[in-house]
């Protein structure tokens, strides 16, 4: 019989997790980094005392534990934080997150949404209720009157790309195995949950030796059918307006260089979505920027000219297309290289069902010797020079707009402006939620493959502290700038906790406008005039909140939570503010730059669009207004059905 060696599941779990690798072109790495976690009753006993009991074998030998674990302050933020380390590791690497029964665990659920959004792995271990049910019902427990297997945790369900759930000891080993599986499979990934009673978590039994022996899993690179890449070939050669869309999937492949070898060898421009932002650097000759309801002129004009789009590892969400309006031209015809099939099967193209980086290596060779005519390159320089006087504009706004601004007050895109100009090049620009994504897509000049990371497939607001630390944490060469707005701050910054408690630097640009800016807009634009979208004090005689602006300070916010606060009022102060910031020691935790804007001064217009419906009937006046519009728009939309190929 083989030789066993009794433990809890925990201790198993634990032990396993610890034991694996990934591999990819030859390289290793660890899996997991490492635990964060919250403990309570469901998971203290068991996830918690295996933690603890390798952590003092590790301690006792000089070593640090295969796992080590993190205290976090909030079950959602610690998703966001191993989030953000996986996105910076390319997704080759990533953390396990562990709460407590009922609210600590489906506090992940958010979490767990954006990690599958995002094709992001991360393993969570939510604690549930006793399988054997002896004690029933106990403290947060969900009652169904209808099922009696039915917990909190089914709700990972639908937001897991794998789930299981442990009710027996002997189910223990296919479950990791398979969470493994999906966790390493680029076409698959994203959040991956284990539940975990907590009866069992704490049920000894007797597993096999191997179970716990080094296993390293190796991440794919599929490669192109010969005949996708000759019929993608085929329509590229027919084009004379073809255009790539490169997205996130050009990064976690690698594939930056094949990028910039197909686009200088053919001529085709490029333009990025927010994931796949820097996928070329700029000042590239055939880059365009950002694409979509948040893209640059340049960009949009030319898809809108496009008779062939290129998409390269983009899910093709709306922001991209604009709401299905951005390519316009009559006979557009899509090719789509996606490592998931999901994807590639998107927009009626010819799908090439690959790694990124093959696909374009591929492509380059079966397109040798063709190349955009000549024209169709100097249209891109001359609608790329405007673009980029305009961002010059918005960085450094002429005095007709800061001569409107109140004392103290900058505007956003000069605060962006300034971040760009006085980081390092490799440094990270961070955000998640509200108007800065739009703008950093649009403004932010990458500089570096790893430089831009901006969450958009969930848009999440409170991402950005705690995926500030996952980023530092995966490689702490570069500084991180996390941009966030009053609105997102005041979802989640008690994250700042942790890297205090950690001595994690990140600098964190806390931007105060005193309200939604972003929703402020929209809600404006769609005829609903700000309602609910600003900070204000509820006035006494209209009973509405249009009072005097709220008396909160979160600059001393930032600074009771222990991180080093600088308040700045001024551009130059900004700008010392910044070299202060990236001058703070390396182990001295995190940085809070404080400055106020005017949400009334907006980034350049991208002329493009965003589908958001408008009430059909109103007796406002405003909502009317916007609902004509929002018809007109509509009659612009596409349905990018095309003829298939033939037989």
């Amino acid at each position: 019989m083989s030789e066993t060696v009794r433990l809890t599941v925990a201790q198993a779990t634990i032990r396993f997790l610890g034991q694996q690798w990934s591999e990819r072109d030859g390289e290793r790495q660890r899996l997991f980094a490492g635990c964060l976690g919250i403990f309570g009753h469901g998971n203290v006993a068991g996830i918690g005392q295996a933690l603890l009991q390798e952590e003092l074998a590790a301690s006792e030998s000089g070593r640090v534990a295969d796992l080590p674990y993190v205290l976090a302050r909030n079950e959602q933020a610690m998703v966001h934080t191993a989030v953000g380390y996986a996105k910076q590791k390319d997704r080759l690497q990533t953390w396990v997150c562990t709460a407590s029964v009922g609210p600590g665990s489906t506090n992940m659920l958010t979490g767990a949404a954006l990690a599958t959004i995002n094709r992001i792995p991360v393993l969570l271990l939510p604690s549930g209720t006793f399988a054997t049910r002896v004690s029933a019902p106990v403290l947060q427990e969900l009652e169904a009157p209808y099922a009696g297997d039915v917990t909190v945790n089914d709700a990972f369900r639908p937001l897991s790309r794998f789930f299981d759930e442990v009710v027996r000891p002997e189910q223990l080993p296919s479950a990791l195995l398979s969470a493994m599986r999906v966790l390493t499979d680029p076409a698959e990934t994203g959040a991956v949950t284990l539940s975990l009673p907590q009866d069992v978590q704490a049920e000894a039994f007797d597993w096999p030796v191997e179970l716990f022996d080094a296993r390293v899993w190796h991440v794919a690179r599929p490669v192109p059918e010969a005949s996708r890449i000759a019929a993608a070939a085929e329509v590229i050669r027919s084009a004379r307006r073809p255009l790539v869309v490169a997205g996130g999937g050009v990064h976690y492949s690698g594939a930056e260089d094949a990028l910039a070898a197909f686009a200088e060898a053919t001529g085709v421009p490029v333009v990025e979505t927010q994931a796949g932002k820097g996928s070329l650097l700029h000042g590239h000759d055939r880059l365009l920027g950002a694409i979509g309801s948040t893209g640059t002129t340049a960009a949009n004009a030319v898809a809108a000219e496009a008779d062939v789009v290129i998409g390269i590892g983009t899910r093709w969400g709306d922001f991209t297309t604009a709401s299905r309006t951005a390519f316009a031209h009559d006979g557009v015809r899509f090719v789509n290289i996606n490592v998931a099939g999901f994807d590639a099967g998107k927009q009626s193209g010819v799908g090439v069902v690959a790694d990124a980086r093959e696909a374009l290596t591929a492509l380059t060779g079966a397109l040798a010797g063709w190349s955009v005519p000549q024209d169709y390159r100097d249209h891109q320089a001359t609608l790329w020079g405007e673009w980029d006087a305009q961002v010059d504009t918005a960085y450094d706004p002429p005095s007709s707009v800061t001569d409107r601004l109140a004392d103290g007050l900058l505007t956003q895109a000069s605060v962006i402006g300034a971040v760009n100009d006085l980081s390092d090049p490799r440094d990270v620009v961070l955000c998640a939620a509200g108007s800065m994504p739009g703008d950093l897509h649009k403004l932010w000049r990458v500089r570096d493959r790893k430089g831009y990371h901006v969450e958009y497939g969930y848009s999440c607001m409170g991402y950005e502290v705690p995926a500030s630390i996952g980023i530092r944490l995966a490689d702490p060469t570069r500084d991180v700038f996390a941009m966030v707005g009053d609105g997102g701050w005041l979802m989640m910054p008690t994250e700042l906790v942790t890297a205090v408690q950690e001595r994690v630097k990140v600098i964190v640009v806390l931007v105060q406008n005193h309200g939604f800016h972003s929703i402020g807009s929209l809600s404006e634009g769609l005829g609903s005039q700000r309602f609910g979208t600003a900070y204000r004090m509820r006035d006494a005689a209209s009973h509405r909140l249009e009072g005097d602006v709220l008396p909160v300070d979160l600059a001393a916010n930032a600074r009771s939570l222990g991180a080093h606060v600088i308040e700045v009022h001024s551009r130059d102060e900004l700008a010392e503010a910044i070299a202060a910031a990236k001058a703070w020691p390396s182990d001295g935790g995190p940085v809070v730059i404080h400055v106020e804007t005017d949400p009334r001064v907006f980034a350049p217009d991208s002329a493009s669009w965003w589908d958001v419906p408008v009430a059909q009937e109103s007796t406002l006046s405003s909502t009317q207004s916007a609902h004509a519009g929002y018809v007109e728009h509509k009659r612009d939309q596409r349905s990018h059905v095309t003829p298939g190929e033939q037989p």
